[in-house]
C-alpha cells in the first residue's frame, strides 16, 4: 500500500475519475472474502462462454443481475450457464460503490455487479460497456470500478475502438470510476502483475468488482 496516495483524485478524461487507493486495507479484506464466499456457492464464480464458443480468460460471478455472455444481455437466471438464479447483490456492496460513486461526482443506486477473477495470465479485450438499460445508459450512470489483489495494466480510450488509450496500472484498493461524457469509452486489461497483491487477501490473482445501475 502507499498511504500517501490515499484517497487521491484524478481526472482522467471528463466523467472519468481515478481514485488511488480509495479502499482501505480492512475493506479490501471485506470485499475478498465476501467475494470468495458467494463465488463458493452453488450459482458461484464460473467460466463464461462468449459468442463462437470462446472461453473467457477470467472467472465471472454475476450479483444483482446475470450477464449472458451468448447474448451480451442481462436477465435474473443463468440461461447459459446452469439456469440457476442470479445471487442477489448484497447491500454493503452496494453502499461501497455508491460512495465511491459520490466521491467522483455522481450519484449512483447500483443493483448489479460483475466480479471477475483475474489469473496472471487473464486479459481482457478492449470493450464498451453498454449491455445495460438505454435509460441507464443515457443518463450516463457510471460504472464503479474495485481493484482487489494483484495490479493489472489497464487501458481507458475513446469512444470509437482506434482511439488513443491511456495507461493506467491499477493496484489493489484503486477505485476507477466512469460516466456521464465518458460511459460508454472503450477500456480493457493487458496485463495482470502476478504476486503484486498484499499477501493477507486470502487470494491468488486479481477481483475487479464492476457495479452498474441497469
Amino acid at each position: 500500500m502507499f498511504p500517501e496516495l490515499r484517497a487521491a483524485r484524478l481526472e482522467i478524461a471528463k466523467g472519468a475519475w481515478y481514485l488511488r487507493q480509495y479502499l482501505s486495507d480492512a475493506e479490501q479484506i471485506a470485499i475478498a472474502a465476501q467475494c470468495l464466499e458467494l463465488g463458493s456457492r452453488e450459482a458461484g464464480f464460473y467460466t463464461p462462454i462468449v459468442r463462437g464458443e470462446h472461453p473467457m480468460s477470467v472467472r465471472m460471478l454475476c450479483l444483482g443481475r446475470h450477464w449472458n455472455a451468448r447474448t451480451y444481455t442481462y436477465e435474473t437466471v443463468r440461461s447459459d450457464i446452469d439456469g440457476l438464479p442470479a445471487p442477489a447483490l448484497p447491500p454493503e456492496l452496494a453502499r461501497l460503490a455508491s460512495r465511491a460513486a459520490s466521491a467522483a461526482g455522481f450519484d449512483l443506486v447500483p443493483d448489479l455487479c460483475i466480479v471477475n477473477w483475474y489469473g496472471a495470465e487473464s486479459r481482457m479485450g478492449l470493450h464498451q460497456d453498454k449491455d445495460e438499460s438505454r435509460e441507464s445508459l443515457e443518463a450516463g450512470a457510471p460504472v464503479v470500478s474495485f481493484s482487489i489483489g494483484d495490479g493489472a495494466r489497464f487501458l481507458f480510450g475513446g469512444l470509437r475502438r482506434k482511439d488513443p488509450v491511456e495507461k493506467i496500472l491499477l493496484q489493489s484498493g484503486d477505485v476507477f470510476v466512469f460516466g456521464g461524457p465518458a460511459r460508454l469509452r472503450y477500456h480493457g486489461v493487458t496485463r495482470i502483475l502476478a504476486g503484486t497483491g498484499p499477501a493477507d487477501l486470502g487470494f491468488e490473482g486479481r477481483l475487479n468488482l464492476t457495479f452498474r445501475q441497469y
